[in-house]
């Protein structure tokens, strides 16, 4: 009996011997500006080509500005990321989706969005969270720049075998919580690191119930509870939203291929090392108010107090996140004001995080000394929601609306806090710095992202009165 993430795992075994890494084949490799020029130059160096050009894509998401980039970047570091990224790409033969593409957006929306991911694959690429993939039952991980180069070079990669830990999530989710809402309770449950060594299966009827968006979201956020990656079996769901994209496969192609993903899910008798329950019931809208994305509580809640740690060492970390966070024991969560907030990253950019935000802005304007963004994942989703009007309501609203890109998720563009600046941010990271040094980040939906923006404080978005 086997889980899905042993098959996937024995479908690419390329070589095992005992007590050494295993060698896996790699189906697709994703590359952006940031992770790749120094995997490209060590090929060049040592005289080498591409093994397979031809399954790995690339696209400019990280460093680039999500206004006027049209214009010559400020950043010179910035331009020559993508300068490079260009020529590296010609060179190599790398098919690359540039600023002037409407395909381009976020790496990690970008793949799912053209079809590239398939139930099954192994995916990697130079950044945390290439996890997201995993909503679609592919094995999907983030890895360095030196394997970024040994993919190039072999199509293969060495990796030790993961344990199998399941996450089951039951329940209908009550009204106002989001998949970002059940990824951030898993990790205040499990911790920062509870799924070290392990790669995460989603599983439950709440699961089920999600879309691939939220599925995405789920599975984005799984490197931050430790996982090597994050896995939901493919279904009637995913079927539906790959039908007709891109790259997906055609005629009786796709109907091979479905009867193929159909076989991609974990038997019933299979072994977890570890299994975790959670009741959807019980869950209510979160947010961070630490420095990591387990320091959560309910939107009900306060900061919690140093009598609530459970060890001295968790004692030190809640002073230390007081300190830079600016916050005080048991403050309530609505009684923080905000200065800005931030509704984009690959977490939480897709369409359907933009139609839930715009229906709590309808009808409301942003607080005065809040400045609120907007940055779509891809140039496809800006489009789409600009012909929705979704775009027009959320600048009714007061909020700036941006062309796609990383972003405020982290600071290695424009768009950064300043020292001490507080944001209500949908990103899947609140690290000191994360979003500019001094910032201080707490993470949430894109519904109550949008609501403490007009609010100007964080709010409980199932109490906020709609306008039709």
């Amino acid at each position: 009996m086997s889980t899905l993430y042993d098959k996937i795992w024995e479908r690419h075994l390329v070589h095992t011997e005992e007590g050494k890494p295993a060698l896996i084949y790699i189906d697709l490799h994703l590359i952006h500006e940031v992770t790749s020029p120094q995997a490209f130059e060590g090929l060049r160096l040592a005289g080498r080509q591409m093994r397979r050009p031809e399954r790995t894509f690339a696209t400019i998401d990280h460093a680039i500005p999500t206004l006027h980039r049209d214009r010559p970047f400020k950043d010179p570091i910035a331009a020559q990321q993508v300068a490079t990224l260009r020529e590296n790409c010609r060179e190599f033969g790398v098919k690359l989706y540039d600023l002037d593409r409407i395909e381009q957006g976020i790496i990690h929306v970008f793949g799912p969005e053209q079809g590239l991911t398939h139930p099954g694959m192994t995916i990697v690429c130079g950044d945390s969270h290439t996890s997201t993939h995993g909503a679609f039952g592919a094995l999907a991980f983030g890895i360095g720049t030196s394997e970024v180069e040994h993919v190039f070079a072999t199509q293969c990669l060495q990796q030790t075998r993961s344990k199998n830990f399941r996450i089951n999530v039951e329940g209908e989710l009550p009204f106002g919580v989001s998949a970002k809402d059940v990824i951030l309770g898993i990790i205040n449950e499990i911790g920062m690191g509870g799924a070290t060594g392990h790669v995460v299966e989603y599983t439950g009827s709440t699961i089920r119930s999600l879309s691939m968006e939220g599925r995405m979201t789920v599975c984005n956020m799984s490197i931050e509870g430790g996982a090597r990656a994050g896995l939901i079996a493919p279904d009637e769901t995913t079927f539906e939203y790959l039908n007709g994209r891109p790259f997906a496969p055609k005629g009786e192609a796709w109907e091979r291929a479905v009867e193929d993903w159909k076989q991609l899910s974990t038997d019933e008798d299979a072994y977890f090392d570890r299994t975790h329950e959670i009741d959807a019931n019980r869950l209510e809208p979160f947010v961070t108010w630490g420095t990591s994305p387990d320091m959560s509580v309910k939107i009900t809640g306060s900061v919690p107090e140093i009598s609530e740690a459970k060890d001295r060492s968790e004692a030190d970390s809640f002073e230390r996140m007081y300190e830079y966070m600016g916050l005080e024991p048991a403050t309530p969560i609505e009684k923080i004001e905000i200065d800005r907030a931030f509704i984009g990253s690959c977490t939480n950019a897709r369409i359907e995080d933009l139609r839930a935000a715009a229906k709590v802005a309808k009808g409301y304007h942003v607080r005065s000394g809040v400045n609120a963004l907007v940055v779509p994942g891809s140039m496809q989703i800006k489009n789409q929601a600009e012909e929705e009007g979704i775009a027009q309501t959320l600048l009714d609203a007061g909020f700036e609306w941006r062309d796609a890109g990383c972003s405020m998720c982290l600071a290695m563009n424009d768009d950064v806090l300043a020292p001490g600046e507080r944001c209500a941010s949908t990103s899947n990271r609140n690290f000191e710095g994360r979003q500019g040094r001094g910032g201080r980040t707490h993470l949430v939906s894109p519904t109550m992202a949008a609501a403490a923006a007009i609010a100007g404080h964080f709010v409980d978005v199932r109490d906020w009165k709609f306008k039709n």
